[in-house]
């Protein structure tokens, strides 16, 4: 599970991260609202861990925002206050989830595998383009109603470019994802593992994975003719 923490407080967000990582997340931070609205925008997240006391964009015009947008990430709420209104408040607004600080990281972690299992419906646990399946819980691939063998890192590169079809997803973006590190213009590793998606799945190369000259792929929306 992919989790960003929203917290200005360098301890807390310290913490938090280690705890997550330690019991197997990958965690991303960021240290204002201004940066956590845009990263939790044009990343990719399983969760939003977010504080209502920001710099910049404060937690709840952030969490709004979101809602606004039909964006249906999960996201708890951190916050020293404990006073009920402003519970409410995050919760009416749409936050799955609430904690008050202090709090121990077993309990975050728990919260977080709630708040997740009850986002993966069968409708967001199943991934389709055309006649592309993805499992996000079995893990399984079907392509015209044959199963693909994917290794664990070409199943997370195609279903991070299934979530959003049509949107150019940059190298770096895609590093950083796929690979949890921060991109190496020299390699070409990217586009090896696209080469190997495009042959097991049997198609040509820009059919369904197109290559965006200069700049990374996109999946599209339908599976183009040769």
């Amino acid at each position: 599970m992919k989790v960003l923490i929203v917290e200005d407080e360098a301890k807390i967000a310290s913490f938090v991260s280690k705890g997550l990582k330690e019991a197997g997340f990958i965690v991303d931070c960021a240290r204002n609202g201004d940066d956590g609205y845009h990263m939790v925008t044009t990343g990719s997240y399983d969760a939003l861990v977010l504080d209502i006391m920001l710099p910049g964009r404060d937690g709840i015009s952030i969490l709004k925002k979101i809602r606004s947008e039909r964006n249906s990430i999960p996201i708890i709420l951190l916050t020293a206050r404990s006073e009920l209104n402003d519970k409410l408040n995050g919760l009416n607004e749409g936050a799955d989830d609430y904690l008050t600080k202090p709090f121990y990281i077993e309990e975050l972690i728990a919260r977080l595998h709630v708040v997740t299992r009850r986002s993966s419906g069968n409708e967001l646990s199943i991934l389709k383009i055309g006649e592309l399946t993805a499992n996000l819980i079995t893990r399984e691939v079907f392509f015209r109603s044959k199963a693909v063998e994917l290794t664990d890192r070409e199943f997370t590169l195609l279903t991070y470019l299934m979530r959003s079809p049509g949107r150019v997803f940059t190298r770096t973006q895609i590093c950083e994802h796929v690979w949890n590190y921060h991109f190496d213009p020299g390699t070409n590793i990217i586009d090896v593992y696209i080469q190997r998606l495009r042959k097991k799945l049997g198609l040509r190369s820009s059919q369904l994975i197109e290559t965006v000259r200069g700049v990374g792929y996109r999946i599209h929306k339908r599976l183009e003719s040769a």
